[in-house]
């Protein structure tokens, strides 16, 4: 496994990196603007040095031409020895005469000629009538790099060359001191931005610390670890989206553990009493005349272990989206009917009354298998509770796109605080709905489902001890 970085380190060299290669890149683009201001500056400064020169030569024309020396006397050669010597001491610049065929005649003190002639390819350049400005070493006359301005002149009939100079000690002088001072720069800029970057890290993966913290307890199994929500906006946008996680899943841990004590709980009953009745057979205890009487509960209750079975492998198709939806346009009232139909036979044992059948047609777009199963759990608990001669009243209208449909019992109704839970998983409200305990408490946890999925709601009303009514919407054909 590769060794990563932190957050701390990633943040430095990121910053690190653009501070240096932008102080580097601000160095460049001033020391080539520094160099061409050098440049500029040399270049008039000689041009007007050149410019005093030629006029005290031309002062020492009338003597004798310095360019094809001697003069007539030393006195005169001394004279304008000093007086190129001025130039150099007020301006810093080298001065010196040269004869047509590069040879230096007269020049101001300096250590850094080569005694070399100047090459005939640089005088060229000057014999056609512009002004020489070269950088470099002027091809072997200097030991050290210099800024040179050369003119032609004309003194007494005959052609020189006149030429100022400088050194470029300056220029490099001035880059290396840029350079110190880029480099002590980039080093205080670097320290500084070290310790903003620890404090800003710091800042970041506080919060990111809380949250891994907070996520290793939720993978230990701890469904109560959660996140301070603090820091940036993203992060605590984070921190809110692992809560709401840990939020869920602790919910589902939650309902897990009732689930498997509700199957638990529901299975145990029935195979207790089927197995108590069938030792009793076996042993002896019941008498052998009532076997059949007993083998009939146990046929009871086994039936009810298949319908609890059936109810959790439907609940977890549907939960999974494994249940395909075949919707159609049909008449709602097909359903009703049919399920009434079905159950004729209980509903005349229990002398309960029928009302509100044989309604217009009301066509809706679901699936038929779908609704029936709705209405038949419905259905189903409404005889189961319904008092003798009591009334289950049905009613279906259109509002809007969706057709709500009511069906309605009387009889001992459901507490106002058991209404909110009757369509969770077991759940069975014994003392408001009679001490009828057949159901599983998964009908009306299906119906949920089903009604979802066809894009309807469902929801209970009720009035304890007066009557219980069950309301869902499926949609209308269009």
């Amino acid at each position: 496994m590769n060794r990563r970085n932190t957050i701390s380190r990633e943040l430095l060299s990121t910053i690190a990196t653009v501070l240096v290669l932008g102080l580097a890149f601000m160095c460049v683009i001033q020391t080539a603007l520094s160099a061409a201001y050098f440049v500029s500056e040399r270049h008039a400064a000689l041009s007007a040095v050149l410019d005093g020169a030629t006029a005290l030569s031309n002062r020492f024309a009338d003597e004798g031409s310095i360019v094809t020396r001697p003069f007539s006397d030393d006195t005169m050669l001394e004279s304008a020895q000093n007086g190129f010597e001025l130039f150099n001491t007020a301006s810093g610049a080298l001065v010196y005469i040269a004869d047509k065929n590069g040879n230096i005649l007269l020049h101001t003190s300096c250590a850094d000629f080569t005694g070399q002639n100047i090459p005939a390819e640089l005088l060229q350049g000057i014999t056609s009538g512009s002004d020489l400005f070269d950088t470099g070493k002027m091809g072997g006359v200097y030991t050290q790099r210099y800024y040179t301005a050369g003119r032609l002149i004309s003194m007494g009939g005959y052609d020189g060359y006149l030429f100022a100079a400088t050194p470029m000690r300056g220029l490099f002088l001035y880059i290396k001191d840029m350079l110190i001072m880029f480099g002590i720069s980039a080093a205080a800029i670097l320290l500084l931005c070290s310790i903003l970057c620890v404090l800003l890290a710091k800042r970041i993966t506080k919060p990111i610390e809380n949250i891994s913290v907070a996520a290793r307890r939720l993978g230990s199994g701890d469904f109560t670890a959660r996140a301070p929500v603090d820091g940036c906006v993203e992060l605590a946008d984070f921190a809110t989206t692992f809560n709401n996680m840990a939020a869920r899943l602790q919910t589902i841990d939650n309902s897990r553990g009732q689930f498997m004590g509700n199957i638990a709980h529901e299975l145990r009953t029935p195979m207790t009493t089927i197995k108590g009745f069938i030792d009793g057979m076996l042993d002896g205890t019941i008498p052998p005349e009532e076997n059949q009487r007993y083998l009939a509960i146990v046929s009871q209750e086994t039936g009810r272990l298949a319908r609890l079975v059936q109810n959790m492998l439907d609940i977890t198709k549907l939960e999974a989206g494994e249940v395909p939806i075949h919707a159609k346009t049909y008449d709602v009232w097909q359903t009703i009917t049919d399920v009434v139909l079905s159950d004729e036979q209980r509903i005349e044992d229990g002398k309960i009354d029928i009302q509100g059948l044989g309604g217009d047609p009301l066509p809706i777009y679901a699936d038929p298998d779908f609704v029936h199963q709705v209405v038949y759990n419905i259905v189903d608990n409404a005889i189961k509770f319904t008092p003798e001669k009591g009334v289950i009243t049905f009613s279906a209208q259109r509002r809007g796109d969706m057709v709500e449909v009511c069906i309605e019992n009387t009889g001992a109704g459901i507490a106002a605080e058991a209404l909110p839970f009757v369509f969770e998983r077991f759940y069975k409200e014994d003392r408001s709905r009679g001490m009828n305990t057949r159901g599983s408490g998964l009908g009306l946890h299906i119906c949920k489902i089903l009604i979802n999925l066809s894009g309807g709601e469902i929801h209970a009303e009720s009035e304890e001890g007066q009557w219980c009514r069950f309301v869902f919407t499926l949609p209308a054909h269009p």
